[in-house]
């Protein structure tokens, strides 16, 4: 059942989203070799913790998912566990996905960040898997179909040879991290729910360098791409309105 959301329903979830932007601002700051994965956890969970807050992922699922944040190195798609002994290295690509509820109300947003110096190859990979999202956010229209957004993000991935994962999904989020509707990064224009105003939804491609063919580890969690190449991922919360789209998960930090 789609849940379309009040003025006041998304004021809730911008707060929250402030919160999660106010995270990855933070995170960006720590991409130095020797930070571990489990020190950005560490910040996340403070954040998140000083505004009241409760991280939407900590014990999320089954088996319940131990982190605040999901910490996914190079070849890992989405959903990697952060881990004392996991040590940020030159050349790293990391994408940080974090979610926070505040009053009830959960928003999500990831990014993809590099470590020092890395190929020009990884820098175009992250370039484009961020204008995936702005060019999906074009479509997020009132009147529009969810299908011109999903096939807006798999034109510009594939326009420049990537491929587009297709067993993960956006999705819409408020009352629960995870609602109704899902929003697939591949799809025809013209398909899908039609879009209406309180419609809010995560926006999140997740690009491979290589094939779009994924693994899921013994852990349980971490997807990784069966090649071995990077993949990259970027996110934010956003609902539709009457004068277009509004990202909810992004401040001037």
């Amino acid at each position: 059942m789609i849940r379309y959301k009040s003025k006041s329903e998304v004021e809730l979830i911008r707060q929250s989203g402030k919160i999660v932007a106010e995270v990855l601002a933070h995170t960006k700051e720590m991409m130095l070799p020797g930070v571990s994965t489990w020190d950005i956890n560490q910040m996340a969970l403070h954040v998140i913790k000083s505004y009241n807050a409760i991280p939407s992922f900590l014990h999320y699922g089954n088996p319940p998912f131990p982190g605040a944040i999901c910490c996914s190195l190079n070849d890992e798609v989405v959903h990697g566990i952060p881990d004392r002994k996991r040590l940020l290295k030159d050349g790293d690509l990391v994408s940080i996905d974090v979610g926070a509820k505040l009053e009830g109300f959960h928003s999500d947003a990831a990014r993809t960040f590099t470590v020092g110096a890395v190929s020009l190859d990884i820098a175009n990979l992250i370039r484009i898997t961020e204008e995936c999202f702005w060019k999906g956010l074009e479509k997020m229209k009132i009147g529009n179909r969810l299908g011109d957004v999903s096939a807006a993000i798999q034109r510009h991935a594939e326009r420049y040879g990537y491929s587009v994962v297709r067993e993960l999904t956006g999705h819409g989020i408020g009352r629960n991290l995870h609602e109704d509707p899902d929003l697939p990064n591949y799809g025809i224009e013209g398909r899908g729910l039609r879009i209406e105003e309180g419609l809010v939804i995560a926006i999140e491609p997740m690009i491979n360098m290589g094939t779009r063919n994924i693994n899921i580890l013994s852990d349980e969690w971490t997807i990784v791409t069966v090649d071995g190449k990077p993949s990259s991922h970027y996110e934010n919360t956003v609902v539709a309105t009457k004068d277009g789209p509004l990202i909810l998960t992004m401040s001037m930090l």
